[in-house]
Order: C-alpha cells, then sequence, then structure tokens
C-alpha cells in the first residue's frame, strides 16, 4: 500500500514538472529550433537542432554565400549580365518567370532569390559560377565541408524536394552566420517589395516571403522555405542596439505559425541577453620594438571584434587578455600578422583569439643606416 501511494505522489510531483518543460518551448510547432547569437555564434536556445530535415528554399543561403564570395572574390560583378539558359527558365516552384536566352544582372537576379526565392534566379547564378548547376552544387557541398557542417547533403541550390537533400537548424544557422558577415546580403534579404524589368511590358512585382521583414523592426532577413515535405521554414535575422542574433525553425505546420513563433524567439532573444564588446576591431592592442628596421616600434591591431554575451539576470564576468608576439621579419607589410591576442575567462577558457595586424609598412635599414643606429645606440649608452 506504502508503494502505491508513493507512486501516486510521485507521478504528480513528475507530471507538473514535464508540463512545465513542454510549455517552456519557444517554438512548440516546430520540429527543430535554434537560436543563435551572430557575432559570437554562442546557441541561446535549441531544440533538436541537428535533426536532419528537408531545408526547402533555405537552401538559398549556401547558394547565396557562394555568391557572395563570388562577387568579392572578382568572379562576377553586379553590374555582370547573365543570359539564361534553357535549364534555369524551365525550373518550377517559385520563380521570377525568366526566359531562356533573356538577359538579366547579376544585381537583379540577386533581389529576385533574397525577396522572391526564385529558383530560376538561383539557377542561372549558379551556372555563371560554376559552369553548371550540379558543379555548384558540388561547391555547395565542399564548402559545408569547409564549415564543420556534418548534417547537411546538398543535392541541387534551390531547394526542391529530392532524395539525399537535406540539413538541419543547427547548420542552417551556421551558414547563415557566415552569410550575413557579407553585409550587402541585407540589403536584398531587408527589400519588402520591388520591381524587375521596370517600365518595360515584362515588368514583375517582387515581394518579400519573409513577412517580418516589414512587420517586425530589427529584422532585415534572411530566408524562407516551403515544400510539402519540409513544412513551412524560416530563418530569420534580426539586429537591436549592438546586437545581431539569427533563429531557424523547420517544418512549421503553417506560414503564421511560423511567422508568429519566431516572432517571439527573437524577442526573447533580446529579452534576455545583452552582448559585450571586450575588444574592438582595429584598436591598438601593443606596440613593439623593432631591431633593424626602419622604426623603432610600430603598433600592432585586433584583426576582429571579441565579444562576449551573457544573460541580463546574470552578474558581467571579467576577463583577462594573453598576448603572443611572433618572430619579427626583416620588413613589415601593412597587414602582416605579427602574433595574436586571446580572450580568457575566470576559469582560464578562452572565449576567442584574434590575429594582430601591424599598420603600416617598415623597411629593412640598410647596412649604413644600421651603422650609423647602433653608433647612435652606442654614444647615447656611454
Amino acid at each position: 500500500m506504502k508503494k502505491v501511494l508513493l507512486l501516486i505522489i510521485s507521478m504528480f510531483l513528475f507530471v507538473p514538472y514535464v508540463y512545465a518543460e513542454e510549455s517552456n518551448k519557444l517554438a512548440p510547432n516546430a520540429k527543430s529550433a535554434i537560436l543563435i547569437e551572430a557575432s559570437t555564434g554562442e546557441i541561446l536556445y535549441e531544440a533538436n537542432s541537428h535533426e536532419k530535415l528537408a531545408p526547402a528554399s533555405m537552401t538559398k543561403m549556401m547558394s547565396l554565400l557562394l555568391i557572395m564570395e563570388s562577387i568579392d572574390a572578382g568572379v562576377i560583378n553586379l553590374d555582370d549580365m547573365i543570359t539564361i539558359s534553357a535549364n534555369a527558365s524551365a525550373m518550377g516552384g517559385s520563380q521570377i518567370l525568366l526566359e531562356t536566352g533573356e538577359q538579366m544582372s547579376v544585381d537583379d537576379l540577386l533581389k529576385g532569390i533574397a525577396v522572391a526565392s526564385g529558383n530560376d534566379a538561383v539557377v542561372a547564378l549558379a551556372e555563371a559560377i560554376g559552369g553548371t548547376e550540379e558543379n555548384f552544387v558540388d561547391m555547395m557541398n565542399k564548402r559545408a565541408a569547409e564549415l564543420g557542417l556534418t548534417d547537411t547533403n546538398f543535392k541541387n541550390c534551390h531547394g526542391l524536394d529530392e532524395e539525399n537533400h537535406y540539413s538541419s537548424a543547427y547548420d542552417m544557422a551556421i551558414i547563415a552566420r557566415e552569410l550575413v558577415k557579407h553585409q550587402r546580403i541585407l540589403d536584398y534579404s531587408s527589400i519588402y517589395e520591388t520591381y524587375l524589368r521596370k517600365g518595360t511590358p515584362k515588368e514583375i512585382w517582387l515581394v518579400n516571403t519573409n513577412k517580418l521583414v516589414r512587420f517586425k523592426s530589427g529584422v532585415d532577413g534572411l530566408k524562407t522555405g516551403y515544400t510539402d515535405n519540409s513544412g513551412y521554414c524560416l530563418t530569420a535575422t534580426m539586429q537591436k542596439n549592438n546586437m545581431r542574433v539569427i533563429g531557424v525553425l523547420m517544418g512549421e505546420p503553417d506560414s503564421n505559425t511560423r511567422n508568429n513563433e519566431m516572432s517571439g524567439v527573437l524577442d526573447y532573444a533580446f529579452a534576455q541577453y545583452s552582448l559585450k564588446n571586450i575588444l574592438k576591431k582595429g584598436s591598438v592592442v601593443k606596440e613593439i620594438k623593432l631591431n633593424k628596421l626602419k622604426k623603432d616600434k610600430i603598433s600592432l591591431i585586433a584583426a576582429d571584434d571579441i565579444n562576449v554575451i551573457y544573460k541580463k539576470m546574470d552578474k558581467e564576468k571579467e576577463y583577462t587578455p594573453k598576448i603572443k608576439i611572433n618572430k619579427i621579419p626583416s620588413s613589415i607589410k601593412k597587414g602582416d600578422i605579427l602574433g595574436k591576442i586571446g580572450m580568457y575567462d575566470s576559469k582560464n577558457k578562452l572565449i576567442k583569439e584574434v590575429d594582430l595586424l601591424t599598420n603600416e609598412d617598415v623597411d629593412k635599414l640598410g647596412l649604413w643606416q644600421l651603422f650609423i643606429k647602433y653608433l647612435k645606440e652606442f654614444i647615447l649608452a656611454i
């Protein structure tokens, strides 16, 4: 009898706990979810974030990443005119109604991808960069491997359902984090409505598939997705004050639920967390002495920011810098890496390490200049 009574009591104690855990989910209708802070990559919330699911048009984030990297590398330019292939114009699903043989600028094709999720537009740029769509997809998978993504395999560049085409909320967040490093992409993903072929008989009106861009202040991207297999998906990014966050929801039942739950996920981030900059990119970290060079010393600057994220209710932590200086070369060029600075917490855990760069050129001394320098030092030492 006592055992039965104890069992009944334990059940009543356990059930409210389980219910509380379930009710605390930020996106209860999503199959998987994740929320990260962009500059640190720190995970603020996750649920089934490594489950492999169909990513639908969120696939295009990897395509956009390769496109932005190709623009930076000079492989293509925004004003380049791309001739549309029969393969690209034949793409189904969402499209911007490209015609075979038509020419459109890279700039306008990017609008077609970022705003309207045009499958035809992304294939056109994939072919322009990779030569063929198949080769571009190989590039996508190679880039995924470079980013350390283990939940992802791409079979196409647009996201239409295909066997063995999958990703996870976690991997999508990592891709999005890399993508938003290219600030220019936000100029496209933040557009709510625009026109292509303006003033021509083939003019087309584009409206962003991500409604949060218009209806939630601070949201400036990033990519929606939907197929019968994937359900409703969304990767959203929002910036407020000095903090940018990225949320990913996969497998939502409808677009309204997806948007409402994403809005709540983003609000949670800014309600609960703050970001603190403890080292600013470009700031002078250390001055070092030079020998046998035309200057006696040079400043070393931080190559990147070091930020930390903390819960607003928690006490801010103290961090300790540790600097390592490399062997100084015989001549120095602006941008050379001459050391590193790491920031450590109270438990001596490395938070982040960034390169220390030179901010100017310094040539080595000639033999006569070196003799004069040593002579001056000798005279001063007497």
